[in-house]
């Protein structure tokens, strides 16, 4: 994955984030509440965003390789926050396995990116 691929990815998750951000917070706020999931909604998008800017910073750093990490992290967003917004959005617990899943490639991003910052040591 390249650069340009890394910051194509992170721009478009910014800008769900501030979509899906301000529709459960207008438009999904009944449905959203009736299940009492709000918070569940809002923690999904913390999460996207908060690994959209890690994106964002790995898409700018061109002088080195982060696509496994960044790889990871857009695994780990569509399954953790995905898996999120699909409980807040359904009351279904169907998906409910599948959020450790993408915490942990949430983490493994983490790690990953550790390792590089290591070795360059």
């Amino acid at each position: 994955m390249t650069s340009k691929h890394i910051l194509i990815v992170a721009a478009a998750s910014g800008m769900l984030c501030v979509a899906l951000g301000a529709f459960g917070a207008h438009a999904l706020k009944e449905t959203l509440s009736e299940y009492g999931r709000v918070d569940t909604f809002e923690l999904a998008v913390r999460y996207q965003f908060f690994h959209t800017l890690a994106l964002l910073f790995l898409g700018l750093d061109t002088d080195r390789k982060h696509s496994l990490s960044a790889s990871l992290f857009i695994s780990g967003i569509l399954l953790f926050s995905g898996s999120l917004y699909f409980l807040a959005l359904t009351n279904s617990t169907t998906l409910v396995l599948v959020t450790p899943v993408g915490g942990t490639l949430l983490i493994a991003g983490w790690a990953s990116l550790l390792w590089h910052f290591i070795k360059r040591a």
